[in-house]
């Protein structure tokens, strides 16, 4: 009743794990697909939510829009909101602010509105707030700018929509997993139990809420492996990951580094830690 969890980022890599470790246990003499599970991190996130959706106020019928579909929500709320406020664009026209590369035609300025937009919910999902609370934030501050109120009204209508049709985005996948875990601790043990071991790849692309979620799920005993390069991380240009996390993690007390052979290939993993 236990499983050792390997964790990665990308489906094209639970498959290759997932092979890869099948031909090891049928090697060893042991059966395929018994003591161990390969999910993404969505997939992990979308595991725990599954089990309880109740702790994450959803039904059991709920769905999952993909990035495409995300980003076109953002784009159609992002170009009604200017509609109304064409003082967004005029704010943007401003020789104090800077931005490069911007395509002054009309889809040009769509697309980077709805890209800010975009990356604002991304990172306030990722940092576990909600519009509500970066609004009394603002409000607490004093804080005022025509961007931040654009961006917020974006996520509130976003989350809207999202609750309408009883459906996640992936960022919610992980942020809601997050708050299921914390918000029942007994199930947070059972998950505990279930994997004492967890061996995370390309740690150099978590997240803030990524990590938030392995940590938990470890917990103070458990036993974490974290594979991973700082300097191979490709996605904080466009995601929240950062690689600080984990140059970060290298430092805490406890934490054994081990450094792999270098092969002379690009980039390595669990797998080459297994061979």
């Amino acid at each position: 009743d236990q499983e050792i969890l390997v964790v990665t980022l990308v489906n094209s890599a639970v498959d290759n794990f997932s092979s890869r470790i099948a031909k090891f246990v049928q090697e060893a003499g042991l059966f395929e697909n018994v003591g161990y599970r390969v999910r993404t991190l969505h997939g992990l996130g979308h595991d725990i939510i599954l089990e309880r959706p109740d702790l994450a106020g959803l039904s059991g019928q709920f769905s999952i829009i993909d990035e495409i579909e995300s980003y076109r929500m953002v784009e159609q709320l992002s170009v009604a909101y200017t509609r109304i406020h064409p003082e967004v664009v005029d704010y943007l026209l401003r020789p104090d602010v800077e931005f490069t590369s911007i395509n002054h035609s009309h889809s040009g300025w769509s697309e980077m509105i709805a890209s800010l937009n975009q990356n604002f919910i991304s990172q306030a999902k990722d940092m576990l707030l909600a519009p509500d609370e970066i609004q009394n934030l603002s409000q607490r501050l004093g804080y005022t700018d025509v961007l931040l109120e654009m961006a917020l009204e974006v996520y509130y209508q976003y989350e809207r929509g999202l609750r309408y049709r009883n459906a996640l985005d992936f960022a919610d996948l992980i942020r809601l997993a997050y708050q299921v875990l914390q918000s029942e601790p007994e199930y947070l043990k059972r998950l505990q139990y279930r994997w004492p071991y967890i061996l995370e790849d390309e740690a150099q692309d978590s997240s803030n809420i990524q990590e938030k979620l392995l940590r938990l799920l470890v917990g103070e005993s458990g036993n974490w492996v974290r594979v991973g390069d700082p300097n191979q991380a490709i996605y904080e240009t466009f995601t929240t990951a950062d690689p600080k996390y984990l140059r970060d993690f290298l430092k805490e007390d406890g934490v054994l580094p081990m450094s792999l052979p270098h092969s002379g290939r690009s980039n390595q993993s669990i797998m080459d830690l297994a061979n």
